[in-house]
């Protein structure tokens, strides 16, 4: 870990400590934290996902069809059917 990295650690558990006595601050940070790590899963899969030159075409291809009316709406237990 380098020092910018310790000083955002710190200055991320500062402010949490600040809040850490009111139930509802709290609340609210774990709310915008969890939000804040679902985008950051999100970006590292499409990042992994779009690395692959072969994935990409295929999912370009997908967007390029829901764009231009190709696709169809499958309701998901018919995936499996």
């Amino acid at each position: 870990m380098n020092t910018y990295q310790m000083q955002l650690n710190s200055d991320l558990f500062g402010a949490l400590q600040v809040i850490s006595a009111d139930d509802e601050l709290m609340k609210k940070a774990i709310k915008l934290l969890k939000k804040l790590a679902k985008q950051k899963r999100a970006a590292d899969e499409t990042e992994y996902l779009m690395s692959s030159p072969a994935m990409a075409d295929v999912i370009c291809q997908g967007q390029d069809d829901i764009k231009n009316g190709k696709g169809r709406i499958v309701e998901i237990d018919d995936l499996w059917k």
